[in-house]
């Protein structure tokens, strides 16, 4: 088969037990999508159930109430390294059917949060458990791969984690018209089905290392600086972009940062091992993967703003009108794999940019205060669907088929924390633009020039630290 000869991860051998031993690859990507599509819906469905739960639970700030989002974000993005260390070396369905669990019941306990700030405490739970679920989640699924069809398997998995985020908006406008709880109730029953059939149909994929100690410090390391990060870009608005505080914490970041890539260069076993920087194809497919989550997320929640908060739209109406440019992922990502072939993912990723860029410069064009979808919003939210399609799955599966068969779970975090931070800093950078008083035109416009400016820059890095010098090979 053609495949398997263009396939790193076929040629090495299997992960874990052999596929196929009496149970269906169908049953077990159904299993494992049900956890990457409830992590990666949460991510965005919240957004536009935010000004519903601002209201009902008496925040109209929109800076407080945006951490909501943020704590997920933040926890997400410093926990992923750690999580998917911890499934290569002690097995990746128990980490995986851990985090299903402790997702489950955070999101049961955020439905029922009495405040914002509880609600924000649960949500910071709800992404410990997304946390450990997205890394060893393609570990799983590897192990009940047949070898020829790895490839394939993912991209599915890429393609299943770029749709599921895009559609969030979507879906949360159709559950919140039923009240903002429901964006976190609906994940408890599928959580309870990918528990009850998980221990029988799942593969458990043999451990690196289980007997080895767990890189503690090094997770702490990591969790600490990009949560320091995190909270500088947020707060940045609040405090004041040269305050103490601000600058204080990026400084800490950068200490902290330092010594995570001293230790993991000293440890024997390194929570992030470094030899997985020095592989090109990861390396510069993980930075395009943190530039592209910026104006992502960006565009994500501004669409959702300006449709409630400018055209006064409601929750249901807004998804309705976002869910067209998410419809398009999933046919570009299933499409995507033969223009990779043809051109490399340089190539793609760098056309998807510039069709997305395209989209959000159709609204700075034609968006105004009266509302007009067909003309304004609808083209641009199509040409931005098409834009990620193209992108998103094949920077992700640029950067995980690029990894050994041994640090899957740990290349896949990687590559998630670096889509958690590029959306942490899109949304921060976004709140930061509309807190400004003014016009909403020029206001909003301000921050798509942003948005437009930060999808070029990652089609000109992408292709500049991809194709400066051949990959090695291996």
């Amino acid at each position: 088969m053609s495949e398997l000869a263009s396939d790193p991860v076929a040629q090495r051998n299997s992960v874990g037990e052999p596929p196929g031993r009496g149970r269906s690859f169908g049953a077990a990507f159904l299993i494992v999508g049900a956890g990457v599509a409830m992590s990666n819906l949460d991510q965005f469905i919240v957004n536009v159930a935010l000004p519903q739960i601002g209201d009902h639970l008496g925040h109209s700030s929109l800076s407080s109430v945006s951490w909501v989002l943020n704590a997920y974000a933040v926890l997400f993005g410093a926990l992923l390294v750690p999580a998917g260390n911890l499934a290569d070396r002690f097995g990746a369905r128990g980490v995986y059917l851990i985090g299903v669990a402790g997702f489950t019941v955070a999101s049961l306990a955020c439905a029922l949060a009495p405040n914002v700030w509880l609600l924000v405490v649960f949500r910071a739970v709800q992404a410990v458990g997304a946390a450990a679920m997205v890394p060893a989640s393609l570990g799983v699924l590897l192990a009940a791969t047949p070898p020829q069809k790895r490839l394939t398997a993912i991209r599915g998995w890429t393609a299943l984690s770029g749709a599921a985020a895009a559609l969030g908006p979507a879906l949360g406008g159709l559950l919140t018209a039923g009240g903002w709880r429901w964006v976190f109730l609906i994940n408890v029953p599928i959580g309870l089905a990918v528990l009850v059939a998980g221990p029988a149909l799942l593969p458990k994929p043999a451990a690196r290392s289980g007997t080895g100690r767990p890189d503690l410090l090094g997770a702490a390391l990591v969790t600490a600086a990009i949560g320091l990060l995190s909270l500088a870009v947020v707060k940045g608005s609040d405090w004041g972009w040269t305050s103490a505080a601000v600058l204080g914490s990026l400084a800490a970041c950068v200490v902290l940062l330092g010594l995570f890539v001293a230790w993991c260069a000293r440890s024997a076993t390194p929570v992030m091992p470094l030899s997985l920087l020095r592989i090109r194809p990861f390396a510069a497919a993980s930075l395009a993967n943190l530039l592209f989550a910026v104006p992502f997320a960006a565009m994500l929640l501004s669409s959702v703003l300006w449709a409630e908060g400018v055209w006064h739209w409601s929750a249901m109406r807004t998804g309705l009108a976002v869910a067209p440019g998410p419809l398009m992922v999933p046919l570009l990502a299933a499409k995507g794999g033969p223009l990779v072939t043809r051109f490399g993912p340089a190539r793609v990723t760098a056309a998807g940019c510039v069709v997305f860029a395209a989209g959000i410069g159709w609204w700075i064009a034609t968006m105004r205060t009266a509302a007009d979808y067909p003309v304004a919003m609808l083209p641009g939210m199509l040409l931005t669907g098409v834009g990620v399609g193209l992108t998103l799955p094949t920077l992700i599966g640029a950067a995980v088929t690029s990894v050994p068969p041994d640090r899957f779970a740990t290349g896949s975090a990687v590559v998630s924390m670096a889509r958690q931070v590029g959306a942490v800093l899109g949304v921060a950078g976004l709140v930061a633009v509309l807190a400004r008083s003014g016009d909403p035109e020029q206001v909003f416009r301000q921050g798509w020039w942003l948005v437009v400016a930060t999808t070029l820059l990652t089609a000109v890095v992408y292709l500049a630290v991809a194709r400066s010098r051949p990959a090695a090979s291996r």
